[in-house]
């Protein structure tokens, strides 16, 4: 069997989706942290707006929807997922409201 392009290609989009659908995942999650046990549920609402961008149906729904698809969009992905990760971990105290959660969880 040959590597040809068409399968790295392939086998590269296959492991991008992938890594798309889990920082989806992972940044809904924060967001819903954020919006229940967070004293600024806008902020989780916000981020979980945010995570759409990582779920692919969603992605193929706007393409249609616009009829156009953003040039560069791994990178876009990539530096809003810094920005999410940094305002979670660093101004929205993700890990305090980990703890409430855990706290309201076991009662």
């Amino acid at each position: 069997m040959s590597n040809t392009p068409e399968m790295t290609m392939n086998n590269n989009s296959v492991v991008l989706n992938i890594i798309s659908w889990i920082f989806g995942v992972l940044f809904f999650a924060i967001g819903v942290v954020n919006t229940f046990w967070g004293n600024d549920p806008g902020f989780g609402i916000f981020i979980i707006l945010l995570s759409f961008v990582y779920f692919l149906p969603v992605n193929d729904i706007l393409r249609k929807m616009t009829g156009f698809t953003i040039p560069g969009m791994v990178i876009i992905k990539i530096l809003l997922g810094v920005f999410i990760l940094w305002a979670a971990l660093g101004v929205g105290e993700l890990f305090d409201k980990i703890d409430l959660m855990m706290m309201d969880l076991r009662q």
